[in-house]
């Protein structure tokens, strides 16, 4: 639903953020789903979705390509299949220069491979071939990360691809709808702040925690939801 800033969300963590976003996918409960968390807060609120929802859970790895000077701003994202997202109208509004976005490229593309090999070990990507995939993150901006995975997704053709975060900016996930078959979320705001606005704690995730909540997925998959 749309909500004014007025309406502002609080959630206590992830964990309750993912409790909150898996009561509004209640109709994928058991139906052979996929929940791809978006490293690193995503994997944790999307470990939550899938553990309630009796889902399998995995891991979408994609990282922001930040402005010059202002890298919390994203000019756009790449996956680590090398699948890249670019907000060209951003791009020529700061007057960003296409070897600043190549260079800012190879080097997240090099950490998001990275990441991957670490957080998968010797595991092989699920298939997500006509399956239906849903991708979390903990929460959306401008959008340019999930963008960039939903776009990796699409070339593994699933059946359905639905975009879920607890939180995101409105405009966002207008925009994402023409990219995700489905975007669900309980909070778009017309007016967003920083993601962490809306968490009492963020606190940083790290690579070897978002490690062992795949691990242990893994080792468990599709665990009995407990409603």
């Amino acid at each position: 639903m749309s909500v004014t800033s007025g309406q502002e969300p609080w959630f206590a963590d992830r964990v309750e953020a993912g409790r909150v976003l898996a009561r509004q996918l209640e109709g994928f409960r058991h139906g052979g789903a996929l929940v791809l968390g978006v490293p690193r807060g995503g994997v944790v609120v999307a470990a939550e979705v899938a553990r309630h929802l009796g889902l399998d859970l995995d891991v979408v790895v994609a990282r922001k390509l930040g402005a010059p000077g202002a890298q919390e701003l994203g000019i756009g994202a790449v996956a680590a299949d090398g699948e890249r997202y670019l907000n060209r109208r951003l791009i020529a509004r700061l007057g960003v220069s296409e070897v600043y976005v190549d260079a800012v490229t190879t080097a997240q593309l090099h950490e998001a491979q990275r990441r991957e090999r670490f957080l998968r070990g010797d595991t092989p990507a699920p298939s997500v071939a006509g399956r239906t995939v849903i991708v979390v993150d903990d929460g959306l901006a401008t959008g340019a990360t999930v963008r960039a995975a939903c776009q990796s997704l699409r070339r593994g053709r699933p059946a359905k691809l639905v975009v879920a975060v607890p939180v995101a900016a409105a405009p966002t996930c207008a925009e994402l709808r023409n990219v995700a078959d489905e975007v669900i979320c309980p909070y778009e705001l017309d007016d967003m702040a920083a993601i962490g606005r809306y968490y009492r704690e963020f606190y940083p995730v790290e690579d070897h925690e978002v490690k062992a909540i795949l691990d242990q997925a893994r080792a468990h998959p599709a665990a009995t939801a407990t409603g």
